[in-house]
């Protein structure tokens, strides 16, 4: 198992091995294009988990569609800063570290993107109480970044 390591710290090897990356523009395109991928996402996960059985194996679908709009989301809102990011652990690391004020958890992020990458890379599979016990942070979380996210695009100008 890695060693686990703070949000501080991971930010800190992030920008010294150089994985946030500037970029000249903010996309506004690119931002509404992927608020419209993340929402697909969010409706194909809740259209599958609505027939669900506690043991079916596609827990791991709902699971990762839901991991892949939070992901979408953390980078759509970072654009807005012209950033952006090599790789999940630094895309969160990032996001907690230059936004305490959206109160998200490292320690939620780091729980979820290990466990996409037990099942993306690994082969070991999400179950039901896998999903309940992360399914209230998911909602909140993808819902206040859609919120922080939509609020930016009404503002003229980006810095």
């Amino acid at each position: 198992m890695p060693e686990y390591l703070t949000e501080e710290e991971v930010f800190n090897s992030c920008k010294r091995d150089g994985k946030f990356l500037f970029v000249e523009e903010v996309d506004i395109i690119k931002i509404r294009s992927t608020l419209q991928i993340a929402q697909g996402d969010i409706d194909a996960a809740n259209t599958l988990k609505k027939n669900l059985q506690k043991d079916s194996n596609q827990w791991n679908s709902v699971y990762k569609l839901y991991y892949d709009a939070l992901h979408e989301l953390a980078e759509s809102y970072l654009r807005f800063e012209k950033v952006k990011i090599e790789n999940h652990k630094c895309l969160y690391a990032y996001l907690c570290h230059k936004h305490p004020e959206l109160e998200l958890s490292w320690d939620f992020f780091e729980k979820v993107r290990t466990r996409r990458n037990g099942v993306h890379y690994y082969g070991i599979p999400v179950n039901n109480q896998d999903w309940k016990e992360t399914e209230l942070q998911f909602t909140l979380y993808t819902k206040k970044l859609f919120e922080e996210i939509e609020k930016k695009l009404r503002i003229p100008h980006y810095g």
